[in-house]
């Protein structure tokens, strides 16, 4: 089995978020990816079937499968538009949110997805305790959106993991104006309910920030930076009930798992 590990949402090695991606001729039993996934330790690993002109394409993180990955998606579009379909500029992906298409635009990946619902939630105790400072507010659809006052205070978030735990959402975003001219909003996020403390770079949480701050800032067109530990530049537009999400990517490795 074929796998690239992808540097996704940065033009930097070591930076992004890091994606595996394993290109197959047909799906292994469940059991298999998700042992690889857990031996890979990253947040995301794609796997990825070809049917006809379109791909069937799966994530796994470390804690079991998840419906639906930004920088995993931009992972695998960069492997098989570099490596398999070099004349292609586009690709579609059939996955569990639908068929998600990614146009190679330059060095650019844009990725089409379907955006999140902001459905406003009261700001509770529980997420002060959980995250170290109370919310300005806070949004609920698969995962949970809390607004802080001020770059800084995304900056230098601790959250409490086990606390984080029992927030509602699958994942927590921590989001508020960028504090450098360059970007629009910053956020971080975290997802320790599939093993992942912090996720570096996350794509599909944007399909979540942008109708948030595209609202707030009358701008169709944000300049996204996320301020984890590797970092990462996340450009996204928004189109109607969908979020353009693009970013860059490059290739850290690529290597042969060996099966029994």
């Amino acid at each position: 089995m074929k796998q690239y590990i992808v540097d996704a949402f940065t033009n930097q090695l070591f930076k992004g978020n890091q994606a595996a991606v394993c290109i197959l001729e047909e799906w292994p039993a469940d059991s298999l990816m998700q042992n690889i996934a857990k031996e890979n330790n990253l947040s995301e690993t794609a796997f990825t079937v070809k049917e006809g002109n379109a791909y069937h394409l799966r994530w796994f993180t470390p804690g079991g499968e998840i419906d639906f990955c930004g920088h995993a998606t931009l992972g695998a579009a960069y492997v098989i538009l570099n490596y398999y379909e070099k004349e292609q500029s586009e690709i579609s992906f059939i996955t569990q949110v639908g068929k998600l298409t990614v146009m190679r635009k330059n060095d650019l990946y844009e990725m089409d997805f379907p955006a999140y619902s902001l459905h406003k939630i009261e700001v509770t105790d529980q997420m002060e305790k959980a995250i170290g400072i109370r919310p300005l507010e806070a949004y609920i659809d698969r995962d949970m959106l809390l607004v802080l006052p001020d770059a800084a205070s995304v900056r230098n978030l601790q959250p409490n993991q086990n606390k984080l735990k029992e927030l509602d959402g699958l994942l927590v975003g921590v989001t508020a104006l960028a504090d450098e001219e360059n970007f629009d909003c910053i956020s971080r996020i975290f997802a320790p309910k599939l093993d992942i403390p912090e996720d570096p770079v996350t794509g599909s949480t944007h399909c979540m920030i942008t109708p948030y701050w595209g609202k707030r800032l009358s701008k169709n067109e944000l300049s996204c930076f996320q301020a984890s530990e590797r970092s990462g530049i996340l450009y996204t537009k928004i189109c109607g009930e969908r979020v353009k999400v693009a970013g860059k990517a490059l290739l850290f490795s690529k290597g042969t798992i060996l099966e029994d």
